[in-house]
C-alpha cells in the first residue's frame, strides 16, 4: 500500500500542478468521446495505450472485456454502458480484448474454474466465441489468440441488445471498435467486418 500511498502524494505535488486547468476543468464534469470497455486485467492500461488524458475515456472493466446481453437483471456493466451512451453521449464504443488473456483461458476449459463458481458463469459469456473459434479452427485445435478476436466479435454482437447503444446505432451517430492489444509489442489490432479479421492499426 506505501507504494500506493507515495504514488497520490506525488500526483498531488507534480502531476495536479503541472496540468491544473484541465483538472480545474474536470472538476465540474466530464464529456468523454470514447467508452473504452475492456479486461481487468492489471496489465492493461487504457490510458497509457491509447496515450490519452483524464477525461478522455469512460472506462468500463470487468473479466474478459465481456458485455452481457441485455437483460433486466441488475448489472454494472450494462447500467455503465447505458450512462455513457444515453447521458454522456459518447460517440465511439471501444470493445478492448488482450493476449494471454484468463477469462478466455477459462472459456475454453470452464472445468477448471469449479472452484470460482462466480467466475464460471461469468465467462459463460464468451463460450460462443470459443465456438465460433471451434468452427473456424476445428474442435481441439483453438488458440487462444483466435478465441479471445472471436470474443471481441461476440461482445461487439451483444452491444447491439442494450436499447441506448441500438438507439444511438440506428441514428448513425455512434461508432463500435473491437481491438485486441498485443501485451509484448504494444500492438493494437482492430476488428475488420468486411474481412472478418483483425489488422494492426498502426501503419
Amino acid at each position: 500500500m506505501q507504494k500506493l500511498i507515495d504514488g497520490v502524494a506525488k500526483f498531488k505535488s507534480e502531476v495536479v500542478p503541472e496540468h491544473q486547468a484541465l483538472f480545474d476543468k474536470l472538476a465540474t464534469g466530464q464529456s468523454p468521446d470514447v467508452l473504452f470497455i475492456t479486461c481487468a486485467d492489471s496489465r492493461i492500461d487504457p490510458a497509457m495505450i491509447t496515450q490519452t488524458m483524464p477525461g478522455d475515456l469512460f472506462v468500463c472493466r470487468n473479466a474478459g472485456n465481456v458485455v452481457p446481453p441485455h437483460s433486466q437483471n441488475i448489472e454494472g456493466t450494462a447500467a455503465s454502458i447505458e450512462f455513457a451512451t444515453a447521458v454522456l453521449g459518447v460517440k465511439h464504443i471501444v470493445i478492448c480484448g488482450h493476449t494471454d488473456c484468463g477469462a478466455i483461458q477459462g472459456a475454453m476449459a470452464p472445468q477448471n474454474l469449479d472452484a470460482i463458481p462466480r467466475v464460471q458463469d461469468w465467462v459463460d459469456n464468451s463460450r460462443a466465441a470459443v465456438k465460433a473459434a471451434e468452427a473456424i479452427q476445428g474442435e481441439g485445435q483453438v488458440d487462444l489468440l483466435t478465441a479471445t478476436e472471436r470474443n471481441v466479435v461476440l461482445q461487439m454482437a451483444h452491444l447491439n441488445s442494450h436499447p441506448a447503444v441500438a438507439a444511438r446505432l440506428a441514428a448513425g451517430d455512434i461508432d463500435v471498435h473491437g481491438w485486441v492489444y498485443h501485451i509484448a509489442d504494444g500492438d493494437v489490432t482492430a476488428y475488420d467486418a468486411e474481412t472478418d479479421s483483425f489488422k494492426s492499426i498502426v501503419q
